[in-house]
């Protein structure tokens, strides 16, 4: 998956650089202060730039569990996401990583894809038994025996090796992992969060703290492209509003 948001990146950086209005700073923001007249970011290097908008497009970082052979096979044949990943793994041998209610929501959407799924959840875990009569129509089998190791080759998932010393030959794995905000500023300028962990936004993508936004995955659960751009169109253009609005 790397590739290709380094394309897209690199296209989209060579597009914008055709206006001398826009400037790319290689450079890690640290920090972030809100004064009355905006915003002053300071950097790694010690640069610091001060705006009267402040626009977040930071993504969040998933945290891959400490199993061999896991991130190898990450964004490749282990996933997050049936609508990203779906067709190029449907009608394969799939299972689900996950927490039972994490898992109970990917369940219906993975079972669209194919036949033959299988759950694995934390040890001890319960369903309600609502839960496990639809999972037994679904011809869906439950596992809750820890993984201990990811059998592949070059990413592509062969095989799944459990702490009880058995072992499940896959074609593809969904993964519900926990993740982190990429960037710590939002929450040092005190921005709401959801439940989930996202930035609290509005259908403007305002945030809780007047005149800063935030835009992409760091404040949405559609984790794609497209609904990044879309939502950082949606920004540009209320930030804009917004500016000439004060200054006329």
């Amino acid at each position: 998956m790397q590739p290709l948001y380094s394309e897209i990146n690199a296209l989209a950086k060579e597009q914008t650089l055709k206006y001398d209005t826009v400037t790319f700073i290689e450079d890690l923001a640290t920090k972030g202060v809100k004064s009355d007249s905006g915003f002053q970011v300071t950097t790694a290097s010690g640069n610091e730039f001060f705006s009267q908008k402040l626009i977040f497009a930071t993504g969040i970082k998933d945290l891959l569990p400490d199993i061999e052979g896991f991130a190898a096979c990450w964004g490749k044949s282990i996933v997050h996401c049936p609508y990203c990943h779906g067709y190029e793994l449907r009608h394969r041998k799939t299972a689900i990583y996950a927490d039972v209610h994490k898992a109970m929501h990917l369940a219906p959407l993975v079972r669209n894809l194919t036949d033959d799924l299988t759950l694995i959840v934390p040890p001890n875990s319960t369903f309600e038994q609502e839960e496990l009569q639809l999972l037994d129509r679904n011809n869906i089998v439950v596992t809750d025996a820890e993984i201990q190791k990811i059998e592949h080759q070059n990413g592509q998932l062969q095989s799944i090796v459990f702490s009880d010393g058995t072992k499940q030959a896959f074609d593809g794995l969904y993964a519900g992992l926990p993740f982190e905000q990429h960037s710590s500023i939002p929450e040092d300028l005190g921005c709401n969060f959801t439940e989930q962990g996202h930035i609290e936004v509005d259908a403007f993508c305002k945030t809780s703290i007047e005149g800063l936004y935030a835009c992409g995955d760091n404040s949405s659960m559609m984790r794609s492209v497209a609904n990044a751009v879309y939502s950082g169109n949606i920004a540009g253009a209320i930030v804009n509003m917004e500016l000439a609005n004060e200054r006329f």
